[in-house]
């Protein structure tokens, strides 16, 4: 696994300026934006401001603004028909697909276009935090970016993480991570 071809040469480079990149690497970082504000449209002008340090692709800023928009809607209390409609409304995301048809259809796709609304699916179709997991895991395709997009919504909706996984986890990160983890909960939780 790893960075996509283009952002390791970016980041080799001495190139300061963004790639036009459309890939789903703004949606799957974003995630924190979410919880550092504390209004929707700052939420939405901040996602793109980490987005187009390299993804200045409109669809590249359109995926990190729609995963910071659904993980600020879920952690604000929105019901799943609410973020559907509010993914639907703004960011004009098809989510005629159910997880099941992905799991026949779904091919790897590292673009937002081609995997931020399959990511949503998998949330929107999920039954607790583990679920959404699974769901993303089990379509295929870029799995473990899809699985941290739905997993950022999923624990914002669901308040939690399950205690057997946090565990898991855990016991897979050196103490840098996880302090990194811990000062970032301890920052929200304080605004």
């Amino acid at each position: 696994m790893g960075y996509g071809g283009n952002f390791k040469r970016w980041a080799a480079s001495n190139q300061t300026k963004p790639y036009y990149s459309y890939g789903n690497g703004s949606a799957m970082r974003v995630s924190s934006v979410a919880y550092w504000f504390n209004d929707l449209e700052t939420v939405e002008k901040e996602a793109l401001k980490t987005a187009a340090v390299t993804h200045n692709h409109p669809e590249g800023i359109k995926g990190a603004q729609a995963i910071a928009t659904a993980i600020f809607l879920a952690r604000s209390g929105y019901n799943k028909d609410q973020i559907k409609a509010e993914m639907e409304d703004t960011f004009a995301y098809n989510f005629n697909s159910t997880v099941s048809e992905l799991q026949r259809s779904y091919a790897f796709d590292v673009s937002c276009q081609g995997s931020v609304p399959q990511a949503i699916i998998c949330f929107l179709e999920a039954t607790d935090f583990e679920d959404a997991i699974r769901n993303a895991i089990s379509i295929g395709g870029d799995s473990d970016t899809i699985a941290c997009m739905t997993g950022g919504i999923a624990e914002a909706f669901y308040q939690e993480i399950p205690h057997p996984i946090l565990r898991e986890v855990s016991s897979r990160l050196d103490d840098h991570f996880i302090g990194i983890v811990q000062d970032f909960k301890a920052k929200y939780e304080e605004i």
